[in-house]
């Protein structure tokens, strides 16, 4: 939930194509601006707006042609209260100046459940409790450069997500010096919790997308699936650099990469997924991870741990876990692509260029 929207924007692998490509491509290139666009003839609505340091946009089709933008911000801004670590007054803020919290509002719990399962399956490959170490390596605020006179191996000593214990009621440090940053699946809950408000409201076709990350239901305004791009892993594509295309039905997809967040340091590249063993950031050639799975945070949660993972445990990762669909993209050794795509996965994939 960091708010350097500009950067988030950037970094985004996912292109929202087909019915709605052109509207994406001009939301992104022109953030500021919020779009409010009813079609009355095939009952689609779609709209657009700001959350998160980042855009999101939202598509669905409803024979009355209800406009829901105000709720869904209105939602959203609820959300941010709770989880951002940028509101100094929000229910996770003032968990990490203090060792106690008692939930006041509906989302801490479901993500410490998420988080907690996530942790266990990739043996702490996923950590919320990273997140200082993300600032360190200088992809916080203070931006691409690292901080001098670190001990890596003493900030160690505060991550590890064992070190927090949750109830029903309320969440507790052990460790006084622990900090929680949920960016790495905000995110995605954040798509989940809008795609919940939406089906509240009896929309059963709908598109929802928070910085990339996103679910569909349904079928578009054609009686197709939703049309999915995820971009060429390349820091200099732009975001109509298509590199395969996901037909999607009733799921959550969210892709993680390096590609574009990174800096140079003596000449190596320095990427801003930090591996919570070594406190370092990680070095191989998976390039880009994205993940199908029932719900959107699940899906975001697993892209970040397999950019931490690498190629063959990730690919690992997905053979043991039949709730997660996988498209791998990582480097050839060449200075080309190759891919990995989940068995189940591979008759909803196509390729543009083919």
């Amino acid at each position: 939930m960091r708010p350097n929207a500009r950067k988030n924007v950037i970094y985004s692998l996912i292109l929202l194509v087909m019915v709605i490509l052109v509207y994406t491509w001009r939301s992104r290139n022109n953030p500021i601006e919020t779009v409010d666009e009813t079609d009355l003839s095939s009952g689609k609505v779609s709209f657009s707006g700001q959350t998160m340091g980042t855009t999101y946009s939202i598509t669905y089709l409803d024979a009355e042609g209800r406009d829901f933008k105000k709720g869904v911000d209105s939602l959203l801004l609820l959300f941010n209260s709770s989880l951002s670590t940028y509101l100094p007054d929000s229910e996770l803020s003032r968990f990490n100046r203090q060792d106690t919290l008692a939930y006041e509002l509906p989302f801490m719990l479901p993500i410490l459940k998420k988080s907690q399962e996530v942790y266990e399956k990739t043996n702490g490959a996923f950590d919320p409790t990273v997140g200082p170490l993300v600032n360190i390596w200088g992809f916080g605020p203070g931006g691409p450069v690292m901080k001098d006179s670190v001990d890596i191996s003493r900030m160690l000593r505060s991550v590890g997500f064992e070190k927090i214990q949750f109830d029903e009621n309320r969440i507790i440090k052990a460790d006084s010096s622990i900090y929680l940053d949920f960016s790495a699946i905000a995110k995605g809950y954040g798509v989940d919790v809008v795609a919940d408000f939406l089906e509240q409201k009896g929309i059963a076709n709908y598109l929802v997308e928070i910085g990339g990350d996103l679910a569909v239901k349904g079928v578009n305004d054609r009686g197709e699936l939703w049309k999915l791009g995820i971009n060429r892993p390349e820091e200099e594509s732009s975001a109509a650099d298509i590199y395969s295309i996901v037909a999607l039905q009733d799921k959550g997809m969210a892709t993680s990469g390096n590609y574009r967040n990174f800096y140079m340091r003596d000449s190596i590249m320095i990427s801003h997924t930090i591996s919570p063993e070594t406190g370092y950031p990680v070095r191989h050639g998976l390039l880009s991870a994205t993940v199908i799975a029932g719900d959107c945070m699940t899906a975001d949660a697993y892209a970040t741990a397999m950019m931490v993972m690498g190629t063959e445990a990730a690919i690992t990762l997905d053979e043991e876990l039949s709730e997660l669909e996988v498209f791998l993209i990582y480097s050839d050794g060449q200075g080309g692509f190759a891919y990995y795509v989940s068995e189940s996965l591979a008759p909803y994939l196509s390729f543009p260029t083919e």
